[in-house]
């Protein structure tokens, strides 16, 4: 017992020696003096796997500051062309905000516009999930009167801002309502609707949800 207690000793302080050695030839000896010091805080027969373990994390740092110094040469040889597709993949990666950008005019005259946002499997694949569903938002002026029509799609429509009345004709029967802002109403699919405002300074702004019910994504 005594003789191994004294071989297991010995190998130790050869390993520690040699780590600590090793160390303060590649990386001043600071970081890995402070390893030694705590496997020599361990039990006896705790410090040769110790020191091994710190030897393995070494090598790892090693390893991974070796990928990131190559890393950065080949990102220093990169295009411009290069770093705005990164970026364009980045902004794919979060196409959750649609700004006023994104829409587009459908319908425009003096006394309001129809603005659509486009398909969103066209945005990104990752809104494939959604992609029966489009976005638009109506914007009319004070005394202003919307022609009735009808689209191929069931319609969920929130007053964002402003007032009017809004009638609904669904198989031969006709509905009006008063609507203003925080109001929901709804127009199925095939319902004919049209509305008007009243006098006033602020525009009726309604934001549509429609559920495309033939071509997903596409509504007439």
């Amino acid at each position: 017992i005594v003789v191994l207690l004294a071989t297991l000793l010995c190998a130790a302080a050869a390993v520690a020696s040699s780590w600590e050695d090793d160390n303060h030839h590649h990386h001043g000896g600071h970081k890995s003096g402070q390893c030694v010091r705590r496997c020599e805080d361990r039990p006896w027969h705790q410090r040769p796997r110790c020191l091994e373990q710190c030897r393995e994390e070494e090598r790892e740092k090693r390893q991974e500051r070796s990928r990131h110094e190559a890393d950065d040469r080949s990102g220093e040889g990169s295009s411009e062309d290069e770093r705005e597709q990164e970026k364009e993949k980045q902004k794919d990666r979060r196409p959750y905000v649609f700004d006023r950008r994104s829409f587009r005019r459908v319908v425009r005259s003096e006394q309001g516009s129809l603005r659509v946002l486009r398909p969103f499997d066209e945005v990104s694949r990752l809104l494939r999930g959604i992609r029966d569903y489009r976005v638009a938002v109506l914007e009319a002026n004070p005394r202003s009167f919307v022609v009735p029509s009808h689209t191929d799609a069931h319609c969920i429509c929130y007053v964002a801002e402003g007032e009017g009345v809004v009638t609904t004709i669904e198989n031969g029967e006709r509905r009006s309502y008063t609507i203003k802002q925080g109001h929901v109403f709804v127009a199925p699919a095939g319902a004919v609707t049209y509305l008007a405002t009243p006098a006033g300074k602020k525009n009726l702004v309604i934001a549509k949800i429609l559920h495309t019910i033939s071509v997903p994504g596409e509504f007439q």
